[in-house]
């Protein structure tokens, strides 16, 4: 699919030499004595939520199944691969175009995808678990470092990352959420970049919103800035020329 950063996705080869060096730089920061840390964002970096969205819109098509039959079978119909960011974008795909419906989906939506129960039905972005493992067994502390907030989300996200595999609950990993959901993701992660280096030297951050992977270049510049080009808030800033632009975390042999 093409994306407006489509052009900068580094080729497979070039992906599996990036993803190599950053694992090499943390061997490299660990031998000269001092501590590495690769830090995370959670949905759309290293988790594919759409699966989530897909049971949520098969949830409503339950809920909508006696009074609104055709949009309930629009939304039942849905499928992982139909999934883009936005629930009402989402719903006009399905061809559910009724705005009152919108509204009544949308509330139905958030409801459940900014809460624990629904993380379950999220996957891993593909080669994500095994990146994760291989940063973490190479001595780094891997961060997750997430725009989910901690009164809804933070048992949920340490359950699912726990499931899916990824290095959790152990000695060299954080999870680290919002506070309060009200905050702006891009407001968190600024007000928190800093103080990744209390943790040790940032090595390398991965998030699929441009304006983060900014915000993270410029706190630690002398990191590898990665954006993952996958889904992302719509009109999107422009990207950091420095960032490396990848949409999977899959190593080629």
């Amino acid at each position: 699919m093409s994306t407006p950063f489509f052009h900068r996705r580094l080729p497979s080869l070039d992906r599996t030499a990036l993803l190599h060096r950053i694992v090499d730089g943390v061997r490299a920061v660990r031998a000269a004595g001092a501590p590495a840390v690769v830090v995370f964002d959670l949905d759309g970096t290293l988790i594919d939520n759409r699966p989530r969205v897909v049971a949520i819109l098969h949830e409503l098509a339950d809920h909508w199944h006696a009074r609104h039959t055709v949009a309930a079978a629009c939304c039942a119909a849905a499928q992982r691969d139909d999934i883009v960011y936005g629930i009402v974008e989402n719903l006009r795909r399905l061809g559910v175009t009724d705005p009152a419906l919108h509204r009544e989906a949308f509330d139905f939506w958030k409801a459940r995808f900014f809460a624990d129960p629904h993380v379950r039905h999220d996957v891993e972005v593909r080669g994500a678990r095994a990146f994760a493992g291989a940063v973490h067994d190479a001595g780094a502390v891997v961060v997750y470092l997430t725009g989910r907030d901690l009164p809804n989300m933070a048992l949920g996200s340490f359950a699912s990352l726990r499931d899916l595999g990824f290095p959790i609950g152990r000695i060299g990993t954080e999870l680290v959420v919002k506070p309060a959901f009200e905050t702006p993701d891009v407001v968190f992660k600024r007000s928190v970049a800093p103080d990744l280096g209390r943790l040790g030297t940032v090595v390398a951050t991965f998030d699929n919103e441009p304006a983060n992977v900014g915000v993270f270049l410029e706190a630690h510049p002398s990191s590898v800035g990665v954006f993952l080009d996958t889904q992302y808030a719509p009109d999107p800033p422009a990207l950091d020329a420095r960032a490396a632009v990848i949409d999977t975390f899959e190593l080629e042999p």
